[in-house]
C-alpha cells in the first residue's frame, strides 16, 4: 500500500471569526480563504439525503492546510457525529485522490459518514473516528479543487501578517 499526503487538518469550530484570529495569534496562521454558506449538491449524511448549512475557511500553515468549519445549522451532518454544537474539535484530514473510486474501494469496508459534489469535484467522509480519532476525506483530483489550494499556498507566501487582512472572502 502507497502512503498517502495528508494535506489538510480541519476542526469544527462554534465561530469561524473568532477562530480564524486565534489560529493567526496562537501559530501567525493566515490569510484565511473564507466560504461563507458553501453548496453541497447531491449530499448525503450516512445515505441519506440531507442538506447541511456550514461555512469554511482555509489557510496554509508550512506543508498543510488548516481548514476551520462552522455549521450553522442544528441537524445531523458528518461535522456533528463527533462535533456537538458550540465546541471546538479535531474533524478530519484530507487527500487528494488522482482516482477517487479507486480510493473508496480502498476504503470499501469503512462507512460513509457523509458525500456530494462542490461542483464537479466528488468528496466523500469516511468515518475513520473510532480507529484513527478522526473522519477522512478523500477529494477528487480536478483542476478546480488544485486551482484552489494553490490559491491558498500562494495567498500564504504572499502575505505580510497583518492581522487586518487575515480574512479573504471569496
Amino acid at each position: 500500500m502507497s502512503p498517502l499526503d495528508i494535506l489538510q487538518y480541519a476542526f469544527v469550530v462554534p465561530n469561524l471569526d473568532a477562530a480564524m484570529h486565534e489560529w493567526h495569534r496562537t501559530f501567525g496562521v493566515g490569510p484565511f480563504l473564507l466560504n461563507r454558506d458553501l453548496q453541497i449538491a447531491d449530499a448525503l449524511h450516512r445515505g441519506k439525503p440531507r442538506a447541511v448549512r456550514f461555512s469554511t475557511a482555509v489557510a496554509q500553515s508550512g506543508s498543510v492546510q488548516i481548514e476551520l468549519v462552522e455549521q450553522h445549522d442544528d441537524g445531523p451532518s458528518a461535522f456533528r457525529d463527533t462535533v456537538p454544537a458550540g465546541e471546538t474539535r479535531f474533524h478530519h484530514v484530507a487527500i487528494i485522490a488522482d482516482d477517487f473510486d479507486a480510493a473508496l474501494a480502498r476504503y470499501a469496508d469503512v462507512e460513509i459518514a457523509a458525500q456530494g459534489r462542490f461542483g464537479d469535484i466528488r468528496f466523500v467522509y469516511l468515518d475513520t473516528s473510532a480507529t484513527l480519532g478522526a473522519m477522512l476525506e478523500i477529494l477528487e483530483d480536478r483542476p478546480a479543487i488544485r486551482a484552489f489550494f494553490a490559491a491558498i499556498r500562494k495567498a500564504a507566501e504572499r502575505w505580510d501578517g497583518d492581522p487586518a487582512t487575515l480574512v479573504r472572502v471569496l
